[in-house]
Formats: structure tokens, sequence, C-alpha cells
């Protein structure tokens, strides 16, 4: 299961990964020279996008997650003091999807504002 998987993985990189080159390649044969320069950058872009908005994601879901699960322990203990608790899991919990956000417009930086494309023309 896990080599399937390995399969998979590698081979959807390999795609992202040369799709702007295959592009690029039918754009250059009509004008009869090749730069792929801006392919490689628009593609390291989607990587980088990818790779931001996958960390970002999995470390405050994971977070968010340890902090419900504390949450819900400490009400299971102490009924009583069900309104602190939430009031401080909320904020705690809008502070862990700040993070969330941040990762969101990094990877919009990269993508539509990418500030290499300009040193390429």
């Amino acid at each position: 299961m896990k080599k399937s998987l390995v399969y998979c993985v590698l081979a959807m990189v390999l795609v992202i990964v040369s799709a702007p080159f295959v592009f690029a390649a039918s754009e250059a044969a009509a004008t009869g020279t090749v730069d792929y320069t801006k392919a490689i950058i628009i593609g390291c872009s989607l990587i980088a996008a990818g790779l931001a908005i996958a960390f970002g994601t999995i470390g405050t879901g994971n977070g968010m997650g340890q902090g419900l699960n504390g949450a819900t322990n400490a009400v299971g203990r102490n009924p009583e003091a069900q309104g602190k608790i939430l009031l401080t899991m909320m904020v705690g919990l809008a502070m862990i999807e700040s993070l969330a956000i941040y990762a969101l417009v990094i990877a919009l930086i990269v993508l539509y504002a990418n500030p290499l494309l300009k040193y390429i023309g």
C-alpha cells in the first residue's frame, strides 16, 4: 500500500514539474526560440505555494486538534469552568487559525504577485 502511494505521489509531482516545460515548448515552437527561465520560475512557484499551504494547514490542524482535545478533557474534569475554558479555547483557536491565513497569503503572493517574474520580463 505504501509503495503504490509513493509512486502515485511521485507521478503527480513529475506531472506538476513538467507541465510548464510542455506549455513553454509548444509556445516556443511557433517562435523558433526556447527560453525556459519563465517556465522554471512558474513551476517552482507552484511547488512553493503548494508546500506553503500544505505545511501551514497541517501544523494549524494539528494545533487545533490538540487544543480541542485539551479543552474537552478540561470540561470533562471540571464542568463548572466551562465558560472560562470555552473563552480561552476560542482565543487560542483564533490565534492558531491566523497562521493558516498567513500561509494562504504567502501562497497567493507567490502565485499572483511573484516578484521573480519582474526580473525576467
